[in-house]
């Protein structure tokens, strides 16, 4: 359920028909071709489709659609949907910087911009359209027949294949070529097309390989894998997820380490001891509130990750404020690359530290002591051997399969929180959620349904981060430093962003 408030929006949406009726009045007899055109304007702007009708949202959505089945084909992927995310908004911005008088693309180089004339509403669905649909197919190509059927709906023809860039189709299309093909040597291994991988899409061509094995810990301040069970009740290693993303090439930092932070707290330290502590002591204490946020953060079947769940969060922000094509092109190109950045930040850290996470901790720290804990689907809190603890998560996904610091969902929520709170010029974000705890961890021990209200960006971006420490999987510096990394990543990119759009000194104070 999403809570609305009175905009600036909404109130022009109210009172541009009728300024265009006064003018026409004004006029009279004396109307001259530009006073028409002045008017026609005025309810165009009226009439433009907002918030969940506009193409650039129906795209968004599409986009989510395809993660969410990306999800459920190869399991969670977050390093990778986050790319996907981060390029496909990109090619729908620089389709739609052609019909804007300022933005420059990153991308589509040598296209001019259309002239006055042409900037119509129109030109922008379809250039954003075929931006969209082409980038799509590229990235989420199992499921090109749903993103078809899209373009049909809306009135286009998806086997367009146009290049014309004195056409709206031919700059779409061009936009997801340059955007595919600017891309296809950074790094991700997308295509298995670096040396040694075999054509193996994602392989880790840098051999990475954990101090720790699976059934031995010989290093506790370094990460050690967890078996998975699957839906079978076999167990298995689903080892380290994407471990050389760092290398990966960002969409708008420098580099990588740009904002490294620095380590976390060693084996012996007294604040690594007390964040242990503060993790069984959440976990112990979980209200039906908590290990709702818990779940809704960590998603289960069918989910869109970080960075589509911020991506999601955006378009509340659409249908809230009554978003027009033009702001929900630029909201979620700021978005989705800073959540594409993050993530390559985050992993830059996660394999640099290569650190340890509170289920290998607490059953060293604790070994035979009794502490009370989740004893797993259906049992609840019990009392427990520290060395049998384990975070409040299903078998299928334990524990995330790769480093602890810094927490990716703090990382993109702290980063994507900060994007939007810039973009919107204030940090009142309004959206609630009806839940019920424990549907995607203990389906047969279901507590009564909750509300969950994320008041401000910020506030959700640290319940985000909280959720990670309370379901167990992050102490409390993974989170702390993840947060405040994904505000640093943001900050840069919203300063990027405004020369993008020719808007340079323009709100950058709020960035500083």
């Amino acid at each position: 359920m999403l809570v609305t408030k009175p905009t600036n929006m909404n109130l022009k949406r109210l009172f541009l028909p009728v300024l265009a009726i006064l003018f026409f009045g004004m006029m009279g007899c004396k109307q001259s071709k530009t006073s028409k055109n002045m008017a026609d304007n005025l309810m165009a702007m009226a009439e433009e489709p907002r918030g969940k009708d506009n193409v650039a949202y129906q795209w968004a959505f599409m986009a989510l659609e395809g993660t969410a089945l990306d999800t459920d084909r190869f399991k969670p992927r977050p390093t990778v949907t986050s790319r996907y995310l981060g390029l496909i908004c990109t090619a729908m911005f620089d389709a739609w910087t052609r019909f804007d008088e300022k933005a420059q693309p990153l991308y589509l180089k040598g296209v001019d911009r259309f002239p006055e004339n042409k900037r119509t509403l129109k030109n922008k669905e379809i250039a954003v359209s075929y931006a969209a649909y082409r980038a799509l197919k590229e990235y989420y190509y199992s499921d090109s027949t749903l993103f078809k059927e899209k373009m049909i709906a809306l009135g286009l023809d998806p086997e367009n294949q146009s290049r014309d860039a004195s056409t709206p189709e031919g700059v779409g299309n061009l936009a997801a070529d340059l955007v595919i093909n600017a891309r296809k040597n950074d790094g991700s291994n997308q295509y298995g097309e670096v040396e040694g991988s075999n054509g193996q899409p994602y392989f880790d061509y840098t051999n990475y390989a954990p101090v720790n094995d699976i059934d031995r810990n010989i290093d506790l301040n370094r990460w050690q894998p967890k078996y998975f069970i699957d839906e079978e009740g076999n167990k298995y290693n689903p080892g380290c997820l994407t471990p050389y993303w760092q290398k990966v090439k960002p969409l708008l930092l420098e580099t990588a380490d740009q904002f490294r932070p620095g380590p976390p707290p060693m084996v012996g330290s007294e604040q690594l001891e007390k964040e242990v502590q503060e993790v069984i002591d959440l976990q112990a204490n979980l209200t039906p509130e908590n290990k709702a946020l818990v779940e809704f953060m960590r998603d289960g079947p069918k989910s869109v990750q970080q960075a589509g769940h911020w991506l999601k969060f955006a378009q509340d922000v659409s249908t809230r404020d009554n978003h027009t094509l033009d702001q929900d092109v630029k909201m979620y190109f700021l978005v989705e690359s800073v959540a594409m950045d993050a993530f390559i930040s985050c992993w830059d850290s996660k394999m640099y530290y290569d650190y340890t996470r509170p289920y290998a901790l607490v059953h060293d720290y604790y070994q035979d002591k009794v502490i009370k804990a989740w004893g797993g689907p259906d049992k609840g809190m019990i009392e427990m051997k520290g060395k049998d603890w384990r975070p409040y998560s299903p078998d299928a996904f334990l524990c995330p399969p790769f480093p602890s610091y810094v927490s990716g969902h703090s990382t993109i929520s702290g980063g994507c929180a900060e994007a939007l709170r810039l973009f919107t010029g204030d940090d009142h974000f309004g959206v609630e959620v009806e839940l019920v705890p424990g549907a995607l961890t203990e389906p047969n021990n279901l507590d009564d349904p909750v509300i969950i209200k994320f008041p401000t960006f910020t506030e959700t971006a640290e319940m985000a981060g909280i959720s990670r420490v309370m379901g167990g999987y992050h102490i409390q510096a993974d989170n702390v430093a993840g947060l405040e990394l994904g505000r640093q990543v943001a900050r840069h990119h919203y300063k990027k962003y405004l020369e993008l759009i020719g808007e340079n000194g323009k709100g950058a104070a709020l960035a500083n």
